[in-house]
């Protein structure tokens, strides 16, 4: 899918690859409050993560992704019923 961006903030959906990270950085900079959707978002290559990490965007969304999640130092989602912790 990739990233689609509306007015208000980058909707980051399936996988973002290492080509996505430098639009999404100057897109993120051009914003007067820069803004990411995660909710939907896929494998984000390091690059991409990079970019999140550095320029901070508020977080529309936050993502499902327990990796990403600590990565970006969000706290855990608790695990849904039946599945393991």
């Amino acid at each position: 899918m990739g990233i689609r961006y509306t007015r208000t903030h980058a909707a980051l959906e399936g996988d973002i690859a290492v080509d996505d990270a430098e639009a999404l950085a100057l897109w993120l900079r051009a914003q007067r409050r820069p803004a990411v959707a995660l909710k939907a978002v896929g494998h984000v290559h390091s690059a991409v993560l990079q970019v999140l990490l550095a320029l901070r965007p508020a977080l529309r969304s936050e993502p499902t992704d327990r990796w990403l999640r600590a990565a970006l130092g969000l706290p855990p989602v608790p695990p849904s019923e039946g599945e393991p912790a």
